[in-house]
């Protein structure tokens, strides 16, 4: 229940920013369906060739949040707090492009 709640949480905490912010604009009057611009564009920049470590050797937390892949060969983690800062990794994983996101 826990994954669950864990993959549906981003969602949420989108949806009750979006409200949030819809209901300030209305209170100032500013309804104008303007696109604002909060980073330029490619500002975050992402991982194109990731590096992995075993997870013997891997320094991570045991409370720290991954983004899990497994395959029938192949299994890997990408470390959300990683992510936090490129927000996306361009893989290739069994020798299939995927795009990791968070």
């Amino acid at each position: 229940m826990i994954v669950n709640f864990i993959s549906v949480l981003p969602v949420l905490l989108t949806a009750s920013a979006v409200v949030a912010v819809v209901a300030a604009a209305e209170q100032r009057g500013q309804n104008d369906n303007a696109l604002h611009v909060v980073l330029p564009r490619d500002a975050i920049p992402a991982i194109f060739e990731p590096e992995f470590e075993p997870a013997s050797k891997a320094r991570l937390a045991d409370h720290e949040l991954v983004i899990g892949v497994v395959g029938a060969n192949e299994q890997r983690a990408y470390s959300t707090w990683q992510l936090d800062r490129h927000e996306i990794v361009n893989d290739t994983f069994e020798g299939r492009p995927i795009a990791v996101t968070w």
